[in-house]
């Protein structure tokens, strides 16, 4: 089969998550067209620099600098829709073109077909996936009233596709997010019996280091990593400025640190230059060997709460795995100010593990 995958460009989770998706299409022996825009198809093609790959419509959003993201997001409403207009044009131009047998979109809300009746390989068009783990979104606190509209209009727009695939575990127990992909109401079958959802685990990158490199021969191995670990390790993600306000922010309070400190800053389209200060490393980006090998070292780690975030600590097994003296690192979720889904999430997987 000939399928494409083009993950949404904010930050870099949709893509990241997106790689084992990839790589299992590889594996099974398909030819996969990488699609996207910005530093999201940046690291699908680093990860992939062999496959082909093609550029869609481009999303340039930013946050506001403040505590709250309402007015900044209700001012991308249009161009939000004029995003994913644009990304259904470009598919429909693709389809004309050449034969394409499966769509894998990650949150990119304009990749699905004019026919989704006759999705899959035998109606002629493409069978069209939308990859979520927010079938429930969360408004901020003055706007949760909203919420049921809102989750209807986001069903109006994945119930265009032919499938719905969850990253987490079906079982709510087990659930990485919790609420937020097991809602109490499921849109999905009550708009549309066309539509089926499905969970298939946890996506994360790091499930294929773990399969592919032994975490102990990385650091010997790597030059960044040559002091064995770092002492605080912090990986910075999302959109701006408010990546950069956190850069900022923890350059600060490790000046005077005695520790090595490691800050990746999530940075793909930057020269990988490293900037020390005092016992700060500031590097753009690490391969996913190198950070796996960082992050298993650490005594601390700083994070976003984001999905794809926690999904790569559940894969290098930091999320629930007993603390152990000290060899078991400290995880602390940092959620970007007035985004109520990773301030849910910090608080879900804290209270599902008790170590944190």
């Amino acid at each position: 089969m000939k399928i494409l995958v083009a993950p949404l460009n904010w930050g870099l989770g949709h893509a990241s998550r997106c790689v084992p998706l990839v790589q299992r299409f590889l594996d099974e022996g398909h030819e996969v067209i990488l699609g996207g825009d910005g530093e999201s198809l940046t690291l699908l093609r680093r990860h992939f620099p062999k496959q082909r790959y093609v550029c869609l419509a481009s999303l340039n959003l930013r946050y506001g600098k403040g505590g709250s993201q309402v007015w900044a997001m209700v001012k991308a409403l249009p161009k939000l829709a004029l995003w994913a207009y644009k990304d259904h044009v470009m598919l429909q131009s693709l389809l004309r073109e050449e034969k394409i047998d499966m769509v894998v979109s990650d949150n990119r809300f304009g990749l699905y077909t004019s026919s989704p009746l006759h999705g899959g390989i035998e109606g002629g068009f493409p069978l069209t996936i939308y990859i979520t783990h927010q079938l429930h979104i969360m408004l901020p606190k003055g706007w949760r009233w909203l919420e049921p509209l809102v989750a209807r209009m986001h069903a109006r727009i994945y119930t265009r596709y032919n499938k719905v695939w969850v990253p987490d575990y079906e079982e709510q127990e087990k659930s990485l997010s919790g609420e937020l992909g097991h809602p109490q109401k499921s849109f999905v079958h009550r708009t549309s019996s066309l539509c089926t959802l499905s969970y298939i685990g946890p996506l994360s990158r790091f499930s294929l280091t773990a399969q592919r490199s032994d975490s102990e021969t990385v650091l010997q191995q790597s030059s960044l990593t040559a002091q064995r670990f770092y002492a605080t390790v912090a990986v910075l993600s999302g959109l701006e400025p408010q990546r950069t306000m956190l850069e900022r922010e923890l350059v600060r309070r490790y000046a005077g640190a005695e520790e090595n400190v490691l800050i990746v800053q999530g940075l793909l389209n930057r020269p990988n230059t490293r900037i020390k200060r005092g016992t700060i490393t500031l590097v753009p980006y690490l391969s996913d060997a190198e950070l796996a090998a960082a992050l298993k070292g650490a005594k601390h780690i700083i994070v976003r709460s984001g999905y794809s975030t926690i999904m790569d600590m559940e894969a290098l097994g930091l999320l629930h795995s007993p603390m152990t003296n000290d060899q078991s690192p400290i995880i602390e979720f940092i959620p970007t100010p007035g985004q109520p889904e990773q301030e849910y999430l910090a608080t879900w997987i804290k209270q599902n593990n008790a170590f944190l």
